[in-house]
């Protein structure tokens, strides 16, 4: 919900080329309780204002010289593409009242207006718009949880398998290679028993960083849930290139911990499959590296195997 607070502390323009008007209008929204109150006498100005401010409600006056308000209303919408232009259209001319409200006015009051029922009409316009942008932040929250996971913050399984898709894709547009990376702690279990699992939580988001600060941008660093990571490399050389990035992940990972005080250390084992060898399907190729993260636990740990398993 928005409160009354949030509606005083919204960012307002006020636009018109008299002085006296802007004047009067502040002193009636300061008067009323509103702090953040701007105000300009030129038309051409409002656009390059909005990018920079981002107004809550514009108060618009429509008969300027040089640009009038339905001038600027044109510039507002195609700044405003997909969202809620927060327009208020104040003028002598009710006759234009039905064009302003075509031309993107959320709505109209006229000269000379009652105190009142401008007060209501303003309150009424931000409680809207602030609403608005709440339900723009919890659906960018909405879209990021489902994209990504929430303890670390990396891509999740729905991200990763997008942007593999991707890089596979690209990969056999250029005739380049694609590497997976399936990561997996060893003895993570133990330290969550041992130390807890605030300890545990926060050694995962320590790793996360340090798998994104060791492989490049245009790489993928997932979390799968649990101790498993995945790491898609994108446009790849050679073996031996992926062969280096993986001993340096592992290194990364096993540099000591320092959490609550304590020095936790921990080591990685990671399996590997590489594109089109072992696979030109994202599914094929996860498959793969997961069998070649057996085999390097297998064989004892903080350590890697590219997949011995070619495509048929």
């Amino acid at each position: 919900m928005v409160s009354n607070a949030d509606i005083f502390d919204a960012n307002i323009l006020i636009v018109d080329d008299q002085e006296v008007n802007v004047r009067l209008m502040e002193q009636m929204l300061r008067g009323t309780g509103y702090r953040c109150l701007s105000s300009t006498m030129d038309p051409h100005a409002v656009c390059a204002l909005h990018r920079a401010n981002h107004y809550d409600l514009i108060l618009l006056d429509l008969q300027m010289p040089g640009m009038d308000g339905f001038q600027v209303m044109e510039g507002l919408n195609e700044i405003e593409t997909d969202g809620y232009t927060p327009i208020l259209v104040i003028t002598a001319q009710p006759g234009h009242k039905q064009r302003a409200l075509a031309s993107g006015a959320k709505d109209f009051i006229s000269k000379p207006f009652d105190m009142m029922e401008a007060k209501t009409r303003i309150h009424n316009m931000l409680e809207v718009r602030l609403l608005y942008k709440q339900l723009e932040g919890q659906n960018r929250t909405l879209e990021s949880l489902a994209l990504h996971d929430p303890l670390t913050g990396l891509p999740n399984r729905r991200l990763l398998m997008d942007r593999l898709s991707l890089a596979i894709a690209h990969a056999r547009r250029n005739k380049c290679t694609v590497a997976v990376m399936f990561l997996d702690l060893d003895g993570f279990k133990q330290i969550n028993d041992t130390l807890g699992h605030d300890v545990g939580d926060t050694l995962l988001r320590m790793v996360a960083d340090r798998l994104v600060a060791t492989v490049r941008q245009e790489d993928t660093v997932a979390r799968l849930g649990g101790d498993e990571f995945v790491i898609a490399l994108w446009e790849l050389s050679d073996v031996d290139h992926v062969a280096k990035l993986v001993s340096k992940v592992i290194q990364a990972v096993s540099q000591p911990y320092s959490i609550q005080g304590s020095d936790v250390q921990m080591t990685a084992s990671v399996g590997v499959s590489i594109y089109p060898a072992h696979g030109d399907e994202v599914d094929t190729l996860m498959k793969n590296a997961d069998l070649a993260l057996y085999e390097a636990k297998h064989s004892g740990k903080n350590d890697y195997r590219i997949s011995a398993y070619a495509e048929l």
